[in-house]
């Protein structure tokens, strides 16, 4: 293996565990909610609040890390970025009070979205050094992640969060220090070549905010999937444990996609990935809502899921030919459909039936496959 392949290598790996660390962090956010409002003694409306301050954090986050998201700064940004949510989830657990909350909240969300940035940024980089596709395996270690953060919220139940979200924050403010040299030396491992017309900034504007427009799309999938998947299988009159597992399911087939969405996008490219799943996305959720049926919306959402899985990763890789900027820009607008989406679909159901709100996504996800070819054309692998 010569010198330059070893130096990708160590990248992709190192890049894989500050996606994984991620994944969990988030997971074990949101999986012990209840408790973190339970200590604080918050009402509905008060962890909305907080809910809305760790959003607020995230956008200023992810504007400020793309600002700041030069070649030379990426490493102390990884680190930086860790290290900070790491804190700020340690200090979630430990707050008490609803003002105090919505302080650390804002700061883990800054955090989160610092780090999202340098994350990508990096992650394309690597890409274009490898020259060929990694960022969906990057992204499917987030899932990965996720899964594996959920999975350990739901073993820990009887732990108190405090001492879970310190435990976490501990463990994974270890692992980054311990990994600190090997970051540091990303700067030098990862020299993109970008396309003449793109470093001009030829159409960027109009390209970016179509890649924001498609990532919103995305997400607000994502964000439907989160908060009404196991509603919707509770209307069928599932039980609670099954109707539990439709996010389970949509998670796991996301994860898949993503570990093969690399080899298929070097087979076929990115946005014949990207038009293929989102269209079997379209099919996959329609068919759920509309069967009637337990195990068909059970495959609907897990269809989804797959469906989808190869959006995020195209859309941010196309993003980061553009610059660390364009990525913020993508980010912020798919972040605003992901927080958008739960309460869209909600106000959809109340005016008309939940089946028929979850036809948005599905109809989304047909969008996206409309408009992929014209936004991913000539910026992907």
């Amino acid at each position: 293996m010569s010198r330059a392949n070893a130096s990708v290598r160590h990248s992709r790996v190192l890049l894989t565990g500050y996606f994984l660390g991620l994944g969990v962090v988030m997971a074990v956010w949101g999986a012990r909610m209840p408790a973190v409002q339970h200590a604080a003694h918050l009402t509905t409306a008060g962890l909305s609040l907080v809910l809305l301050a760790a959003a607020v954090g995230i956008v200023a986050g992810l504007q400020a890390g793309g600002r700041l998201a030069r070649p030379d700064r990426l490493p102390l940004l990884l680190i930086g970025g860790a290290v900070a949510l790491a804190a700020a989830l340690a200090l979630l657990g430990q707050c008490r009070t609803p003002v105090s909350l919505l302080a650390a909240a804002l700061a883990f969300g800054a955090a989160h979205g610092v780090l999202d940035v340098a994350a990508n940024t990096a992650a394309v980089r690597c890409q274009n050094a490898a020259d060929r596709p990694v960022m969906s395996s990057l992204h499917a270690a987030y899932s990965i992640g996720a899964l594996g953060g959920a999975a350990l919220a739901a073993v820990t139940a009887r732990t108190a969060h405090s001492i879970l979200f310190l435990a976490t924050g501990l463990a994974l403010t270890a692992t980054v220090l311990v990994a600190g040299p090997r970051t540091l030396a990303l700067s030098g491992a990862d020299q993109p070549k970008l396309p003449e017309p793109l470093v001009a900034g030829q159409g960027r504007a109009g390209s970016v905010w179509l890649l924001g427009a498609l990532a919103a799309a995305s997400l607000l999938g994502e964000g439907a999937a989160a908060d009404w998947a196991a509603v919707h299988l509770h209307t069928l009159h599932a039980s609670t444990a099954l109707s539990a597992t439709a996010f389970a399911l949509y998670s796991t087939g996301m994860a898949i996609g993503r570990l093969a969405g690399d080899r298929l996008t070097a087979a076929i490219g990115a946005p014949a990935v990207v038009r293929t799943g989102a269209a079997l996305a379209a099919a996959g959720l329609a068919t759920g809502v509309l069967a009637d049926s337990v195990p068909m919306a059970l495959a609907g959402w897990a269809v989804f899921g797959l469906g989808l899985s190869g959006t995020v990763p195209s859309l941010i890789t196309a993003a980061g030919i553009h610059g660390p900027r364009a990525v913020a820009t993508v980010s912020v607008t798919g972040y605003l459909g992901l927080l958008a989406g739960p309460a869209i679909i909600g106000a959809l159901a109340s005016a008309t039936t939940l089946p028929t709100a979850l036809l948005l996504p599905a109809l989304l996800a047909a969008a996206l496959a409309t408009l992929t070819r014209r936004a991913l054309e000539n910026t992907t692998p």
